[in-house]
């Protein structure tokens, strides 16, 4: 696709990476060419959380000590529409991960204290206790359920996209991508499906595929705008959200759903009051609201879970 088209929109599925230095956390990213504020991301005007009412069942739920401060620590992992980016302003958080921490909040009758931290670093600090809770479209998989717990709010998962000129039409088999160059987040489940599954190139007695992976969504996008990349693997949202923006680019298919859930540590008390809140602003109707504001109503479970296993 041409380089110098389109600038403003892809400035608008990156800018929320631009930015995070500007918040005191994540390293600086590499900004694309045209990337500046008039690319910035702009919320739909629907206001889904201010009705939110307190569910007194779901914060009675709450250990004492929570309930008494009336604050909780999260962690925000801040990526690209539509889970979570900066406003045109650079500094206001927006985003469906955004409005549900809120609106789970607001349910509880807590406020949040909320701090932006690199996707790779949230899950770790979890487990240091730096943070009660984190947010960032983290997928639950069996690997991470050892050290993590998760509360279910919508489902996500991996899928791949190219730009308009590959001969990709739709990656069922890794070994679609053997002798491929493939873009993807660090820390993520794309990049350990990735690794993981190196092997089936030389197994097949193919060309290995390689994985490049970087800390900050401008970084992946424009290692596929400008072919450093083959093929991208990231979220499925993600991805439907950035190809509807871009022209020159192409959304393959889903390649495995996942879970997505409010990350916290292993053994949280905080887990059955973040599940009752969920399953309340599904009943009350905010949950599908939510959904609607961002275009991922595909995204819909049918009822919050702990820590649930992978889907297979």
């Amino acid at each position: 696709m041409p380089r110098t088209r389109h600038t403003a929109a892809f400035a608008l599925i990156t800018v929320a990476t631009l930015t995070l230095t500007a918040c005191g956390s994540g390293d600086p990213a590499a900004a694309p060419a045209g990337a500046g504020s008039a690319g910035r991301g702009k919320t739909p005007a629907t206001d889904v959380v201010s009705a939110v009412k307190r569910n007194d069942a779901a914060a009675g739920l709450l250990p004492a000590g929570v309930r008494s401060s009336g604050t909780l620590s999260l962690a925000s992992s801040v990526g690209a529409p539509p889970g979570a980016f900066y406003e045109a302003d650079g500094k206001t958080l927006a985003g469906a991960d955004i409005d549900f921490a809120d609106a789970v909040a607001k349910a509880l009758g807590l406020k949040l204290k909320r701090e932006v931290a690199s996707f790779e670093a949230i899950l770790p600090a979890l487990g240091s206790g730096k943070y009660e809770v984190g947010t960032g479209n983290f997928g639950v998989t069996d690997e991470r359920r050892k050290t993590i717990d998760f509360v279910t709010y919508i489902n996500d998962g991996q899928g791949f996209a190219v730009r308009d000129d590959s001969d990709l039409k739709e990656v069922t088999d890794l070994t679609q991508l053997c002798g491929l160059t493939v873009g993807t987040g660090a820390g993520t489940t794309f990049e350990a499906t990735l690794e993981e599954n190196k092997h089936v190139c030389g197994d097949a007695g193919k060309e290995a595929y390689e994985v490049r992976t970087y800390a900050d969504q401008a970084a992946v996008w424009s290692s596929l705008q400008q072919g450093r990349s083959d093929v991208l693997m990231s979220t499925i949202n993600g991805l439907r959200y950035a190809v509807a923006q871009l022209d020159g680019l192409r959304f393959l298919n889903e390649y495995k759903r996942l879970d997505v859930g409010f990350a916290f540590k292993k053994g949280t008390p905080l887990a059955p009051a973040f599940q009752a809140a969920v399953n309340g602003l599904k009943e009350d109707g905010t949950y599908d609201r939510i959904l609607k504001k961002w275009g991922t109503e595909k995204s819909a479970i049918e009822t919050s879970q702990i820590s649930p296993p992978e889907i297979r």
